[in-house]
């Protein structure tokens, strides 16, 4: 048997070896940190025994696949040290996640006072150095064992595997666990480990079964690992939109009016205002849209020609009952069928294409009461919405226009460097779910794929992802805490213009069915200020701020002279206001610093005698005196341009 390593070298046995065995056979020091063995491309148990010719890599905590051994080990530890201070607690699953592991428990919710004698106990089972040993069983067996162990969602699990599966088990101490593996050799391989939370999980994700609690952990090989990844949650903490945007009094929540349904405070709203009026402004101004306004909710026949009902209905607020009322109604979901019949009201010829049609809509989704998470995933929200009709021969050039107003968007908000791109593909093995034959799929991807490639981004290919008339172009970001979203989509459809019989008038006189391009520009306005707030804490760039400018008199002599600042800087488009407060400055320098102001202007007897204003800013602490009207110049311009200034650290701004 010939074993080949991932330095090229050969290692040759006459028998069969576990990975194990062949690390120890390597190094005896590459065997005490190895986690798992990678052969022939496939991670698998330290534990494996190969016996043919092979490529084999040894897995340490140094690999992403190393470090997720380390954890799916660690939510084992945690799961004994419930059972062991919880013995009436049911186990369900634990996996290895991104950022650490998650293990859910059939149990009462556990406090922050329970997670610390828990993290006691995981300290103490990995001391005891408890030998993590694997073996297997029949189904049936299994089942038994299980059920002699009272465990009923480990039954639950090995019953719903085929009749001849070889279901594994992993033996650590008094604890045994339904798992595949792969494991460490031993606890002791654990060092360093912290339990972050806990909270309510459904279940298999299923709001209709039991009620479970989660207790979120993470691990890592070395203490200093763990300390940094500490830190990293910390900031996240204080970064969260749910968080931040609340004390910064941009949005709140309210029980009676329902979750998901968010209320915008002036300053919020003054945000989301700015926003819009840029996008607008610069779709109908410089990418040639034209702007529709379309009604809240239709009846289920638009819905149906779309095919949104067949496809699209459980995630719809539906207003009626088809068995009993003769017109039931929906709130929409998406614009599309509603721009296509403005597309239909006036005849085009092939001159009038691309005919590109955008729209600020509100949309409603019946998004599951589990998934709602601050501004991110609401129940009603409003997006940058438009539908480009175009030739077949315009597709390319289209597509690419709409990727570049993405990009353009995305750099002035200082966000480019912040996304990841992903093709959605349709899923081969369930055509049922889509529009269009293989060939219609494989030739629209292309499309879009071959855009990606000439524009020079990284992306990843997902099946499944597409939506059910035509695939996309997803451009994906993370939150604070790692999970990831959809910010901003392109979507091809060839096939919808059938079902509405759009057509445009060729160069012959003949009906010809156009293409339709579904894309935002900004995305959604709720999730892209959640984005805004985590990127930037709070501390937006100075276009976006919903107060740009504060004045502050030095005593109340200086009032008149802070009001004519204030004139000055309103008249010239800028959101300011004047603190009269009869506190001190410095007092009043400092909440100004508190509210993440940009500008703070200081007026006293000079400046008004000079017509003068001292600067302060949140980029470089005190920038000097400045004549009003330079200041006003420079703002002015920095807001026109939305340029984004990077933050000086002084020491007046620590």
């Amino acid at each position: 048997m010939k074993i080949t390593l991932k330095d090229g070298s050969v290692k040759e046995y006459q028998e069969a070896k576990s990975v194990i065995e062949i690390a120890t056979d390597i190094s005896e020091g590459l065997a005490r940190v190895a986690c798992a063995g990678e052969v022939n491309g496939e991670i698998v148990d330290l534990r494996t025994v190969l016996d043919s010719d092979c490529e084999l890599n040894i897995v340490t905590a140094n690999d992403p696949e190393g470090l997720k051994v380390i954890r799916h080990t660690a939510a084992h530890v945690l799961a004994q040290a419930v059972k062991r201070l919880f013995p009436a607690a049911k186990v369900t699953i634990g996996p290895a996640i991104e950022e650490g592991f998650y293990y859910d428990f059939d149990t009462p919710p556990f406090s922050r006072e329970d997670l610390d004698n828990l993290e006691k106990e995981m300290k103490k089972i990995i001391k005891e150095g408890h030998a993590i040993t694997r073996f297997t069983l029949p189904k049936a067996e299994a089942i038994k064992f299980m059920q002699e162990k009272d465990e009923p969602y480990k039954v639950e699990l090995i019953e719903a595997l085929p009749d001849d599966a070889v279901i594994s088990f992993y033996d650590q101490g008094e604890f045994v666990d339904l798992c595949a593996g792969p494991h460490l050799m031993n606890t002791k391989g654990i060092k360093a480990y912290k339990l972050i939370s806990s909270s309510m999980a459904y279940w298999r994700g299923d709001s209709e079964k039991a009620r479970l609690q989660r207790i979120y952990g993470t691990a890592f090989n070395k203490k200093e690992e763990l300390a940094a990844h500490l830190e990293k949650l910390e900031d996240a903490k204080r970064r969260d939109h749910n968080k931040l945007g609340r004390e910064m009094g941009l949005f709140t929540t309210v029980d009676v009016i329902g979750q998901g349904l968010p209320l915008f405070t002036p300053k919020g709203t003054k945000m989301i205002m700015k926003m819009q009026r840029w996008i607008e402004d610069l779709e109908d101004r410089e990418w040639g849209y034209v702007r529709t306004r379309t009604p809240l909710m239709a009846k289920s026949d638009l819905y149906k020609i779309s095919g949104h009902w067949d496809h699209y209905k459980d995630g719809m607020f539906v207003l009626g009952d088809e068995e009993v009322d003769k017109e039931v109604f929906a709130m929409r979901p998406m614009t599309c069928p509603f721009q296509y019949f403005v597309y239909k009201n006036e005849q085009h010829s092939y001159r009038d294409l691309p005919y590109r049609m955008g729209e600020t809509s509100t949309l409603f989704r019946a998004e599951d009461s589990g998934e709602m998470h601050g501004l991110t995933r609401v129940r009603q929200f409003t997006i940058s919405e438009g539908h480009n009709v175009i030739r077949p021969d315009q597709t390319e050039e289209e597509l690419k226009n709409c990727f570049d107003l993405n990009y353009f968007i995305l750099k002035t908000l200082g966000l480019e460097n912040e996304v990841t791109y992903r093709l959605s593909k349709w899923d081969p093995e369930n055509k049922k779910k889509y529009l269009g034959d293989e060939a219609y799929w494989e030739s629209t991807q292309e499309m879009l794929r071959k855009i990606l490639v000439e524009r020079g981004v990284p992306f990843t290919e997902e099946e499944g992802e597409a939506a059910f008339y035509g695939p996309k172009i997803d451009i994906q970001a993370k939150n604070v805490y790692g999970k990831e979203d959809t910010m901003v989509t392109i979507q091809l459809d060839c096939a919808i213009a059938e079902n509405f019989d759009m057509y445009y008038i060729d160069q012959n006189g003949d009906k010809v069915r156009p293409y339709i391009i579904h894309r935002t520009s900004l995305g959604c306005y709720e999730r892209t200020l959640a984005w805004l707030i985590e990127k930037y804490a709070g501390k937006f760039p100075t276009w976006l701020c919903p107060e740009q400018v504060r004045v502050l008199p030095i005593s109340e002599k200086y009032e008149a002279y802070a009001e004519e600042v204030r004139k000055e800087l309103a008249k010239a488009g800028v959101d300011v206001t004047v603190d009269n407060r009869s506190e001190k400055i410095g007092f009043k320098i400092r909440e100004a610093r508190l509210d993440k102001l940009p500008y703070m202007v200081v007026v006293g007897q000079q400046e008004e005698a000079e017509r003068m204003v001292s600067v302060r800013s949140r980029f470089a602490g005190d920038e000097g005196q400045k004549t009003l009207e330079q200041f006003v110049a420079d703002i002015t311009e920095e807001i026109r341009t939305k340029a984004i200034r990077e933050e000086v650290q002084t020491e007046e701004g620590k």
